[in-house]
């Protein structure tokens, strides 16, 4: 893919991926459904295929989760001529998805905490779990819409609701359910 961005482009993604780091309540990977609605649907910057192996990449690599929008704007900047403008992509997003939340996580924090014991302040925090449970659902649905082969996909299925279900009922920490997938996709179980 060979793109063609100019200022106004790199601008309009900065912008865009500020406004989404406000949105961001749960984590960065809330807001991939939207990503992916701009980045692959919107300004075909992307592949689904990109898109999809960008956010598996980042989330199998040992880091904070956030690392994906990074990733997603190498790629934009790889598509549109070479490591300079990959880079490029890279503050873009991941700057512009970092600096906005930061700045207010740190405002509200220490707002939220000279004034803990405000009945509000308990209601707010009580209040936001089932948004970040909806938007992490969200997320699911858009990285699970890539399987859509039934018979070759199926093992794929039953391991994510085998994995969901562990993660819910049990206390078995996360990373060694991603290192039985790992393996169970090394011997081509999976």
């Amino acid at each position: 893919m060979n793109l063609q961005l100019g200022a106004a482009d790199w601008t309009a993604m900065l912008v865009h991926f500020m406004t989404l780091s406000l949105l961001s309540v749960g984590g960065a990977v809330t807001t991939a459904p939207d990503m992916h609605r701009y980045l692959v649907g919107e300004q075909r910057w992307l592949t689904d295929v990109q898109f999809s192996s960008s956010m598996a990449l980042a989330q199998a690599a040992p880091g904070p989760n956030v690392l994906f929008v990074g990733l997603l704007g190498w790629n934009v900047g790889l598509n549109a001529g070479g490591y300079g403008l990959a880079l490029l992509g890279l503050v873009i997003t991941l700057g512009g998805m970092l600096v906005p939340s930061s700045l207010l996580m740190y405002m509200t924090a220490n707002w939220g905490h000279r004034n803990r014991d405000m009945r509000a302040v308990r209601a707010f925090k009580q209040g936001m779990a089932p948004i970040v449970v909806g938007l992490m659902i969200a997320t699911a649905w858009l990285l699970s819409a890539a399987h859509t082969d039934p018979r070759r996909d199926a093992a794929l299925w039953a391991l994510t609701a085998l994995a969901a279900l562990v993660l819910w009922r049990t206390r078995i920490h996360l990373l060694w359910l991603l290192a039985a997938g790992a393996l169970l996709g090394a011997l081509g179980l999976v």
